[in-house]
């Protein structure tokens, strides 16, 4: 018996380990690999084949999910001393990054309702989106509130900005990607409220953003540059963009019954603006990463999962936008984003297999 225990140990032990140093970065992995997933079944239009990869990706993003949900939870419970000082220190970065947990459930929501219709039905696919949206959007309204707050009673210097800031209103502009997709399956006496209640975290979000947006900018301008370890969180800025966009556009779809025919028009011509954004900043961050990779200033740790997710939301919202006005060059464009998607998905997911295997990302 003695003996069984001693083989033991050294197994509780890892798994101890593994759960003391879980990062909550790491929903950032179900993030891109949902968003992939979404982007791939949009751009199937190129080549068919691709509905086979999105629906590979969503399995895929399910047993992501499932297998980090466990360890997220029980370092809570387990190692609460631990967790709540991430969150409170802002120059650490993780409290950021908190919010990935819920952006994932709201991302998995997104696939379930564009991919997972197709293999399970559109009753049992709505009814687990919905669980999803729910839960994901009631923990990035938590978030998106306690971690701005706790910034509030900590001394952050200029330079201890950076764009993983976004995270708590990036989890609020995602809510309407599926929010507005499911107000049809409510209730018909909640759809209003519910479409309302998008519309406010859409809002919320996007304000916050704009805010935090100006101070970061304001930060690379006066403060040294960014750690290698943080250069790919400059992508962040694509994420509200493109994820803000395709939330416009599908509140805009649903909208009608209660803001009239001209509500559709209205947001298309705005989302239309603000996607082209984008495009100026996909730019910037591209010569900002290439200059580090020169410079080999660009150190592997799971803030690599930021090339993924804000790229892919931007490949989305140009597919939108593209489908919108009936522009097929600039489909054409939006393909290409998603091309660069993929070599940067399979890129980060192969690093970060690798380094699973290793351990090396479990260190303390």
């Amino acid at each position: 018996m003695e003996a069984k225990v001693q083989l033991q140990e050294p197994g509780m032990k890892g798994l101890t380990k593994v759960i003391k140093n879980f990062a909550p970065a790491w929903f950032a992995s179900v993030m891109g690999t949902g968003i992939f997933a979404v982007t791939s079944k949009y751009y199937s239009c190129y080549w068919p084949w691709l509905n086979n990869v999105a629906a590979w990706l969503w399995v895929i993003n399910i047993i992501l999910f499932c297998a980090l949900i466990l360890p997220w939870t029980l370092r809570w419970f387990c190692f609460t001393e631990q967790s709540l000082r991430d969150l409170q220190h802002p120059i650490t970065v993780t409290g950021q990054f908190y919010a990935t947990m819920p952006i994932g459930c709201l991302v998995l929501a997104a696939d379930f309702l564009v991919i997972g219709t197709e293999y399970l039905g559109m009753d049992l696919a709505v009814k687990i989106a919905k669980v999803c949206w729910v839960s994901g959007g009631i923990l990035a309204l938590a978030f998106a509130v306690i971690t701005p707050v706790i910034n509030l009673f900590n001394r952050v210097t200029v330079a201890d900005l950076n764009p993983a800031w976004f995270m708590p209103p990036v989890s609020l502009i995602v809510a309407p990607i599926a929010g507005a997709k499911l107000i049809p399956y409510w209730p018909q006496s909640f759809q209003k409220l519910l479409l309302l209640v998008n519309y406010a975290s859409w809002g919320t979000g996007f304000f916050l953003f704009i805010f935090l947006a100006v101070i970061c900018f304001y930060r690379f301008i006066v403060a040294p540059p960014l750690p290698g370890a943080l250069i790919p969180t400059t992508w962040i800025y694509l994420g509200p963009i493109g994820a803000g966009t395709l939330a416009l556009l599908n509140l805009g779809t649903v909208s009608a019954p209660w803001l009239g025919s001209l509500a559709l028009p209205v947001i298309k011509i705005f989302g239309l603006i603000y996607w082209s954004f984008g495009f100026w900043w996909l730019v910037v961050a591209g010569i900002v990463t290439l200059t580090n990779i020169l410079r080999k200033n660009l150190p592997f740790p799971l803030s690599w999962w930021a090339f993924t997710f804000p790229l892919g939301a931007y490949a989305g919202a140009t597919y939108s936008i593209a489908t919108g006005f009936q522009c097929s060059p600039l489909r054409f464009y939006g393909f290409l984003c998603y091309c660069l998607l993929a070599f940067c998905w399979l890129t980060v997911f192969g690093k970060t297999f690798f380094r699973v295997c290793t351990g090396d990302l479990f260190k303390g």
